[in-house]
């Protein structure tokens, strides 16, 4: 598989969002490409990066002029910056953060349960909380630095079949219609999809809407101890609050609310502080930006219809427990780049994409049910049964292995792409850590047991990174996005590329 592929090198940041310069003749939007991207957001940012990194040609379109304030993800976990890493933005991302040690649940008077991420498996053993719009900008520099681009205020309004691909109809922000035609087209363009809808794709699940409050804050005193480190969750019988830092002296604050609220003023976020807050909560803030936003639980039936695919919120959309789905659409995009881009180059038949619902669906299905049970049990309004909610949180906690279990289910470092048993072996499908087998950009790693070679400790032939690695017990090959492969694969590189058709995911 030849690949052009890019090293994770760390992206400058000045502190400010940049207008991204272009010329004329970029601004003007494509008559062809191979991938047409529709959405900008964390989803289509990943993927464009992604495929830029890999050589791929796509073009990458938004209905809005810039980033979009009021977005709702603050937490990026750490199986996503693993990925991030691959593109290049983990580091620059991680200086514009704050490292949570994990989640906490209170019961407004004493912690019930703490998920800390000290002790897991990854480079990244922290919560990073940096809201949505930090993430994008990281990922929009990134895509800068690439020579990528984003068509802003380009609407996607169709497409129709143009066999291989589509070709899909874009208003420009001149009015004028301009057809694309893209061998695929990927919607990254939220919840109420126009991609999505175009290609008949239904989007089950509950249809009642949940209202939530959003605000970012300011706190005229110091916050609790708990809320100051981690993302603290306080069950109250007047409702849910979540409560967690972010960088620059902001904390961000959500919480369910009736329907018809408005977007929290200082004085309405006060009241959420002392009705559902911890005891002793803080009585003034300084409300930075507000907004209300509506959640449903929904997954698509599919990700893939032909050329069309579906990731981020345009496939999948469910409760902010638990702060999943911004990183679930990052990694759905990080599923999807390399299979596209041995699919473009003739290194893998055009069923390799199908692997993509296979793989990302499950996962989907699973957050959302994840997701819904957390939201039930924290809207619990009934005194008794919040007390009883309370007691067994408490009693979970101190029972070996559930918080563990609990933290990597929250740092999705728990998702497999195999229902195999456990049975000691590597399993292809499961997650490889950077920490046993270091990445190298999104190329294909082969891992050699033993002791590096005339001190090389790695190199590249072609499309493989060659890895040595003490104490491991048989030679790895690990996927571009760093999940297992295959395991006992012959140790000449070349024979391993020669053979790579045959460890592709079915």
């Amino acid at each position: 598989m030849m690949v052009s592929m890019f090293s994770p090198a760390a992206v400058p940041l000045d502190g400010e969002e940049r207008t991204m310069s272009m010329s004329p003749a970029a601004l003007s939007l494509p008559s062809r490409t191979d991938v047409l991207i529709a959405g900008a957001g964390p989803a289509g940012l990943a993927l464009a990066a992604s495929l830029c990194g890999l050589g791929v040609d796509h073009v990458l379109i938004d209905r809005n002029a810039g980033i979009q304030p009021g977005s709702k993800a603050a937490a990026v976990q750490p199986r996503t910056l693993e990925y991030l890493d691959r593109i290049g933005v983990g580091a620059a991302l991680v200086g514009r953060g704050r490292k949570g040690r994990g989640f906490c649940l209170h019961d407004r008077e004493r912690v019930l349960l703490r998920a800390c991420y000290d002790r897991l498996d990854t480079p990244h053993p922290y919560m990073l909380l940096a809201s949505q719009q930090t993430t994008e900008r990281v990922l929009v520099r990134r895509l800068e630095e690439l020579g990528g681009s984003i068509h802003r205020e380009h609407r996607l309004l169709g497409f129709t079949s143009d066999f291989p691909g589509v070709s899909a109809t874009v208003a420009g922000p001149d009015g004028v219609l301009r057809a694309v035609s893209a061998r695929y087209l990927v919607g990254c363009d939220g919840v109420h999809s126009t991609v999505r809808d175009a290609a008949g794709i239904a989007f089950p699940g509950e249809a009642l809407e949940q209202l939530f409050a959003l605000a970012d804050v300011r706190l005229e005193s110091d916050a609790p101890e708990a809320a100051s480190r981690d993302a603290t969750f306080y069950l109250s019988e007047a409702g849910l609050l979540l409560m967690s830092p972010l960088s620059e002296g902001l904390h961000r604050l959500v919480a369910p609310v009736p329907p018809g609220t408005a977007a929290p003023d200082a004085s309405a976020v006060e009241r959420l502080l002392a009705t559902r807050g911890p005891a002793g909560a803080p009585a003034g803030v300084d409300v930075v930006a507000a907004s209300t936003y509506r959640t449903q639980e929904r997954v698509a039936e599919q990700f893939r219809a032909g050329p069309v695919f579906l990731a981020g919120d345009a496939a999948h959309t469910h409760s902010p427990a638990g702060a999943q789905g911004m990183n679930t659409g990052i990694q759905d995009a990080g599923n999807l780049a390399w299979k596209l881009h041995a699919v473009l180059t003739g290194n893998a038949s055009d069923a390799l994409l199908d692997t993509y619902h296979g793989e990302r669906w499950p996962v989907a299905t699973q957050l959302v049910a994840l997701t819904s049970q957390f939201s039930r049990i924290a809207a619990l309004a009934d005194p008794a049964a919040g007390r009883r909610r309370n007691a067994l949180l408490a009693a979970a906690a101190v029972t070996e292995g559930i918080t563990d279990w609990l933290a990597a289910t929250l740092a999705q470092l728990d998702i497999a792409y195999t229902s195999e048993p456990a049975l000691g072996a590597p399993r292809p499908g499961t997650r490889v850590s950077p920490l046993a087998v270091p990445p190298d950009g999104l190329h294909w790693t082969l891992a050699l047991p033993g002791a590096p070679r005339r001190g090389i400790t790695a190199s590249r032939r072609g499309a493989l990174a060659v890895r040595y690695v003490r104490d491991l017990p048989t030679t790895l090959l690990v996927r571009p996005d760093g999940y297992l492969a295959a395991s006992g694969v012959p140790g000449d590189p070349a024979a391993v590329i020669e053979r790579l058709g045959q460890y592709l995911p079915q």
